[in-house]
């Protein structure tokens, strides 16, 4: 029988590896914009892989692929699949979670070095008075005498960690799986999740969203953290309470934020974070670039290559 190869939703442009990968194996292969729970089931009925951007793989859109299917999410995340599901269905799934592990820290830094510099104020002060002396800014630290906390130690916290170093920051860590590095790679600091929000006059997070760090920013711990701090979030969006976020903004007990997800996704219309100046808004772009997308295709269809060969999955996750 034809294997069908199916993609729900993609926002690159082309899926040259997802054909070729089909082609490889005479599989029939289709495209799709899927956007709900009907559109998304009726185009993977029979599927014997799926490749899901947001698409929302539910039980009953699971139910409807081929028995012994696979679902490959593209990305780290797999929030919008019902993994619970996928095992009682014997359905397996799999993500990318390398593609971008350097772009992603890329991202993370320049956002981080930009708040610290108060490049946004800058900018936003010269095109609306014309000009300001830089000591309006308020306080700036140099980079050496500024610690920053990095919330979660995976590849892309340990990315950003290197990065950092090359600044002079002092750099701490927070992370409930992580032990102390062993060989040569010197890592941050390990410390608990208070000490590091107490010390830190700047914490970009790391970590997924799971219900143990849902809203894990939120008005207690954003209590905690110093006075004219900055946050940025590169991770997911349910790590951050938005209201509290934007109160802690307004008050100026926090100076700045960069975020680059959010919840909900796309960021609402009327979310007071848009009226805030002292925030830094893109729209999950983190991962973006020519050499991270086509990664992130590549690895997604070697992954479908394996689940079509019978072999064990590189990335399985259910």
């Amino acid at each position: 029988m034809t294997a069908r190869i199916v993609v729900t939703d993609q926002a690159f442009g082309q899926v040259r590896h997802e054909r070729a990968v089909a082609d490889r194996f005479s599989a029939a292969f289709a495209e799709h914009s899927c956007v709900g729970e009907e559109d998304t089931a009726a185009a993977v009925r029979g599927a014997d892989v799926v490749f899901v951007n947001f698409a929302p793989m539910t039980r009953r859109v699971l139910a409807s692929l081929a028995p012994g299917g696979t679902v490959i999410r593209y990305g780290i995340g797999y929030d919008n699949v019902d993994v619970e599901a996928a095992r009682a269905l014997g359905v397996r799934v799999a993500n990318v979670p390398d593609y971008g592990t350097e772009t992603v820290a890329d991202h993370a830094v320049a956002c981080l070095l930009a708040l610290l510099r108060r490049l946004p104020w800058y900018d936003r002060s010269i095109r609306e008075r014309g000009w300001v002396t830089p000591a309006e800014a308020g306080p700036v630290p140099s980079f050496s005498a500024t610690t920053v906390g990095l919330v979660g130690t995976g590849q892309i916290g340990r990315a950003v960690h290197r990065r950092l170093r090359a600044f002079g920051f002092t750099v701490l860590a927070s992370d409930p799986y992580a032990t102390p590095p062993q060989g040569p790679e010197e890592g941050p600091e390990l410390v608990g999740l208070r000490e590091l929000l107490g010390r830190a006059d700047a914490v970009s997070l790391h970590a997924p969203a799971t219900p143990e760090t849902h809203h894990l920013i939120g008005r207690e711990n954003l209590a905690l953290m110093r006075e004219g701090a900055v946050l940025v979030n590169t991770s997911r969006g349910p790590l951050v309470d938005t209201e509290a976020l934007a109160e802690a903004l307004r008050s100026g007990r926090l100076a700045g934020a960069a975020l680059d997800v959010f919840d909900p996704e796309p960021l609402p219309a009327g979310s007071p974070l848009r009226g805030l100046p002292n925030v830094v808004l893109t729209p999950h772009a983190a991962f973006y670039s020519t050499d991270s997308l086509d990664a992130l295709q590549r690895l997604a269809a070697e992954e479908a290559a394996r689940a079509l060969s019978g072999e064990p999955l590189r990335c399985r996750v259910a």
